[in-house]
């Protein structure tokens, strides 16, 4: 009985090392993750100079409008 269920436990770890179903799941979660790490630092690198960008050319319109 135990060699029965150890050769099913073989079995079984087997196919599920060589099954790649799994695999695309975690590439695209992986993939994913990364994306998102460069947007926030992209973000965070950028994100003085937008701000600075807008409030000048608020600055510009405010001063053209005569407000």
């Amino acid at each position: 009985m135990q060699r029965i269920l150890m050769n099913h436990c073989q079995c079984r770890l087997k196919n599920f090392l060589v099954e790649e179903e799994g695999a695309t799941a975690i590439e695209y979660g992986l993939l994913a993750a990364l994306i998102g790490a460069t947007v926030l630092s992209a973000q965070a690198a950028m994100g003085d100079a937008v701000v600075n960008m807008y409030e000048g050319a608020m600055g510009i319109i405010s001063t053209a409008l005569g407000s």
